[in-house]
């Protein structure tokens, strides 16, 4: 059978188009050419290299979810010595500020030096013309600030006794009732030659267990009478130099608690360690007693950070700073052992002054290394540093995983602190600088997290001329689980021990009972005679 001519090319275009069309796509089929149907014809497949087999790369590993921030929090401390909380219209300006800035917790100066801003605690009223009558400023604080989700943390000026330029003219005051002309019932601080005064400023000894209860009590006072989120403790220390402490009263008791005469020099290692011990047992105090009211409240301070940092880890270094010999304050205890939920360092440091810099961040890398399950913020000076270097700080601090604190709402720059700006126009400054992109404020952050130590137990020994100074034990299926001392009103405890029994023994006693899961629970007085007894009496 003949073909046509138009057949003809028909085919052949069919021919030669074919291949091509079944490489378009393999589950689709090629669109229908125009013209005629015709038969299917069977056209030759031109042979096709074999494809090659690559293997499939292997999967690029996860990257680790970056580390949890070790805190939150994104304070700012406001002092009780100018303007801020002195008035209601003053709370209000306030809360509104920090609300703008991205601060969500205000550390509210409420003890100055033994006196309060605020009317419902055990400590006098503070002396000040420019207070509003009948005002409470920690009460409205805490009001204006907790509508609008910023937490509130008391901040107490813990040994500051009075300042001899501006006295508090309450009767009650301690300035008046145990002062430096109270002979044996002063409870100062002193100094060698008996001078108790720093400055115009006076502080109370922690050494002398009267002075230590007053110190307590203030503080628990706070907890129990308003709904502040946590306290701070400031000033929890000797003051500078080192040659503090030598009220007879104390150098008495540190002789018959360590069997030792005569005067200590200053620089006694065993003088220095008692007295040192005598500031953490006034930390245990408060603690302990705060919880007792309200297990989740936060107890934080404002803590040394003189010269130089030790390098991560080296407590040995840490051992011969300023903070350590000089004032006496031995933080990382305070955080390994439970009595800090929250370190807030006073890292006041100026970048362009020599190598500030480094050791702001040195001392940031030290605190986490050695903060147990405490968290830590480092605290900038606002007041010394221009806006761009505060900013620099504070993303360096939130870039290591610490929280941040700020000094201070009325001095938010050096221009404010050196009167070249108003607040106002420090606070704008500030604003603009920490909430730029990347900045420590750029972003809300809430600060929701309960405190981690919501546990322990105290007690008391009693019926012993030497309450201070006994060690004890506290132990668990029969072994030793933490040690400790007495005060010096034989008070002794612990903060989050692993709930169930535990058992204590002191001076000769023992006595045992369960850690609850939240709470302190309150163990009773154990009567300790000079002579041990073979077995303890509880009472």
């Amino acid at each position: 059978m003949k073909t046509s001519a138009p057949l003809r090319l028909a085919l052949l275009l069919g021919a030669l188009l074919t291949p091509a069309l079944a490489q378009t796509s393999e589950t689709s089929a090629p669109a229908a050419l125009p013209g005629p149907q015709v038969p299917a014809l069977t056209v030759p497949t031109p042979p096709f290299p074999t494809p090659v087999t690559v293997p499939a790369l292997p999967e690029a590993p996860a990257l680790p979810p970056p580390p949890a921030p070790i805190s939150t929090v994104r304070g700012l401390w406001v002092d009780a010595f100018g303007p801020g909380l002195k008035t209601r219209a003053q709370v209000t300006r306030t809360v509104a500020d920090a609300s703008e800035l991205g601060i969500n917790a205000l550390f509210v100066q409420a003890v100055r030096r033994s006196d309060c801003l605020c009317r419902r605690s055990s400590l006098p009223v503070v002396t000040d013309a420019d207070l509003e009558k009948d005002f409470d400023p920690l009460a409205e604080v805490t009001r204006q600030a907790h509508a609008l989700g910023i937490r509130v943390i008391a901040w107490v000026s813990v040994t500051g006794a009075s300042n001899a330029s501006v006295p508090n003219s309450s009767p009650a005051h301690v300035s008046r009732t145990h002062g430096p002309t109270a002979g044996a019932a002063s409870w100062l601080s002193r100094q060698r030659d008996g001078a108790w005064l720093q400055g115009s400023d006076a502080w109370l000894d922690p050494a002398i267990p009267a002075a230590a209860d007053h110190m307590a009590n203030g503080v628990i006072s706070l907890v129990k009478n308003y709904p502040v989120d946590g306290v701070q403790l400031d000033r929890i220390r000797y003051p500078d130099g080192g040659n503090w402490g030598y009220d007879p009263k104390t150098v008495a008791r540190y002789r018959a608690e360590t069997g030792t005469r005569g005067t200590p020099a200053a620089s006694d290692p065993r003088w220095q360690n008692w007295k040192r011990e005598q500031v953490t047992a006034l930390v245990r105090r408060v603690a302990l007693g705060v919880k007792a009211v309200r297990p989740n409240i936060w107890v934080t301070a404002a803590t040394i950070t003189y010269g130089p940092p030790p390098a991560a880890g080296d407590m040995d270094a840490f051992r011969k700073t300023r903070t350590y010999a000089d004032v006496l304050q031995d933080w990382p205890t305070w955080m390994r052992a439970g009595l800090l939920d929250l370190n807030v360092l006073m890292n006041y440091k100026r970048d362009a002054v020599g190598e500030q810099g480094a050791w702001l961040d040195g001392w940031n890398a030290f605190a986490v290394s050695v903060r147990g399950g405490a968290e830590v913020a480092g605290g900038t000076a606002l007041y010394l540093n221009p806006p761009a270097v505060s900013a620099a700080q504070a993303r360096r601090t939130v870039a290591a995983g610490l929280g941040w604190v700020g000094y201070s709402y009325r001095t938010p720059t050096l221009d404010v602190y050196g009167t070249r700006q108003s607040t106002a126009q420090g606070l704008a400054a500030i604003r603009t600088a920490m909430t730029a992109p990347g900045g420590a404020l750029a972003e809300p952050l809430a600060w929701t997290a309960s405190p981690p130590n919501m546990r322990g137990l105290s007690g008391r020994i009693v019926g012993t001329a030497r309450p201070g100074g006994r060690s004890v034990e506290a132990l668990r299926g029969g072994q030793v689980i933490a040690r400790g001392t007495t005060d010096g009103s034989g008070y002794y405890g612990f903060l989050n021990l692993a709930p169930g029994p535990v058992e204590i023994r002191v001076g000769g006693q023992r006595w045992a009972e369960p850690v609850p899961e939240v709470g302190v629970v309150r163990y009773p007085d154990l009567l300790v005679r000079d002579a041990p007894l073979a077995s303890g009496t509880a009472r």
